[in-house]
């Protein structure tokens, strides 16, 4: 019988500067995963609580006096021999000129330069949520009314989307060609990426995202899209999960975590269905099925980049 991993409780904070940059500390020689970067902080310790712990570890690492604000993300990890939870915080205000005490390299970078550097499993999804969108429309069939259908993606963008999957299989080739083309353009005047539903082809002619299908994963060799285009990949176990890491997507789509109307009776995952496949992968992971707002900061503790839906995200 296999020993139970052991569990660690690791609490990060999220240092900005008056410039907009995020401090990173990359990992001494003589630590696991040594000469990656990562979010400043350390373990908590039994019977102290999260804020007091961080606190510590700032003072003790980087020589301030932090005050430590709202939860950003809990990530669930599991590496060799140990199973991680990297509990980040922000911090909004701190006192002291943060310095490496202990012989650690220290750096400051600007947000959209985050994901160039190389970093523990457990840290990746923490650029997710400080980059990425927490909540990602899938738009329902436009139906026979493709005016109406207009009028709420644009209240839908107007409310704050900044994400969005294009799903129209029921249309032509050609209406859905120029329906796409349309969302596209109300995407980009509204400063929000579009993704199309598995159509790379036409993802590629019109510069936007593509959504791949968990069938479409096994047959790709590579990445479809250049970098910087959004590729995304909807997932229902840990294969899916592994392969979409592997082509470098750069999130993930994972459900069913509750039931849904649109496929009554599925087997659902669960939070700790989620959890466990999450804690495998690197990847920024969206959470969907039967999800709200309301469920935005349970699923953040959790692990989710944010909440996928289409009911509950479409006025």
């Amino acid at each position: 019988m296999e020993s139970p991993l052991r569990s660690i409780h690791v609490v990060a904070g999220v240092l900005t500067d008056v410039r907009g940059r995020v401090l990173l500390a990359r990992r001494g020689e003589d630590s696991d995963l040594s000469g990656l970067w990562e979010f400043p902080g350390g373990k908590r310790e039994p019977g102290e609580s999260s804020e007091a712990a961080l606190a510590r570890e700032l003072h003790e690492e980087l020589g301030i006096e932090a005050e430590v604000g709202d939860a950003l993300i809990e990530v669930p990890q599991e590496y060799p021999g140990k199973r991680l939870r990297l509990e980040v915080r922000v911090i909004p205000r701190w006192k002291g000129t943060p310095r490496g005490r202990e012989g650690q390299a220290l750096t400051w970078v600007a947000p959209e330069r985050l994901a160039r550097y190389s970093m523990p499993s457990a840290d990746v999804p923490v650029v997710g949520a400080l980059r990425q969108p927490d909540r990602y429309l899938v738009t329902p069939e436009p139906g026979d009314e493709p005016a109406a259908w207009r009028d709420s993606l644009a209240r839908a963008l107007a409310d704050g989307i900044e994400r969005v999957q294009l799903r129209a299989r029921s249309l032509a080739p050609a209406a859905y060609t120029a329906l796409a083309r349309a969302v596209a353009e109300d995407c980009r005047k509204a400063g929000a990426g579009l993704l199309l539903n598995r159509d790379i082809a036409l993802a590629a002619e019109l510069g936007v995202g593509v959504q791949l299908g968990s069938e479409q994963l096994a047959g790709l060799a590579a990445r479809p899209l250049p970098a910087g285009v959004p590729v995304g990949a909807s997932c229902h176990d840990l294969d899916d999960l592994r392969q979409a890491q592997a082509l470098g997507c750069d999130f993930a789509v994972l459900g069913p975590v509750k039931d849904t109307a649109t496929h009554p009776g599925a087997r659902t995952l669960g939070w700790d269905g989620f959890v466990a496949l999450r804690e495998q992968v690197a990847l920024p992971i969206y959470a969907i099925g039967g999800l709200t707002v309301d469920d935005l900061p349970v699923a953040r503790g959790h692990g989710a980049q944010g909440i996928a839906a289409i009911r509950s995200l479409w006025p």
